[in-house]
């Protein structure tokens, strides 16, 4: 089984502690039905900062870390996920053992 880094960007702010609790309940709803496929939940990113060459940031706002069979298997976990209904875009990195 491969592990897999979610990178999230982009989607929308909840405006009011209303959609802060439904956005909060919806995430809770996806990693009880992600289950054992989530190896670390992970978490929103602050304030950015860069060392080295001149390349864009990338506009990363979160991260997840899950375990799969194969990126369709991860893809199949995305459905319904809160950060695409949202508005958001989610990149999938395939972990690779050094």
């Amino acid at each position: 089984m491969a592990k897999y880094v979610l990178l999230y960007q982009g989607g929308s702010v909840p405006q009011t502690p209303e959609e802060g609790k439904k956005v909060t309940d919806a995430w809770m709803a996806w990693f009880g039905a992600a289950g054992d496929a989530i190896l670390d939940p992970g978490n929103a990113f602050g304030a950015e900062s860069a060392e080295g060459a001149d390349i864009p940031p990338s506009r990363v706002n979160g991260y997840t870390i899950v375990k799969a069979d194969s990126s369709d298997q991860v893809e199949g976990l995305l459905k319904g996920h809160p950060h695409l209904s949202a508005g958001g875009r989610i990149e999938i990195h395939e972990t690779v053992d050094m």
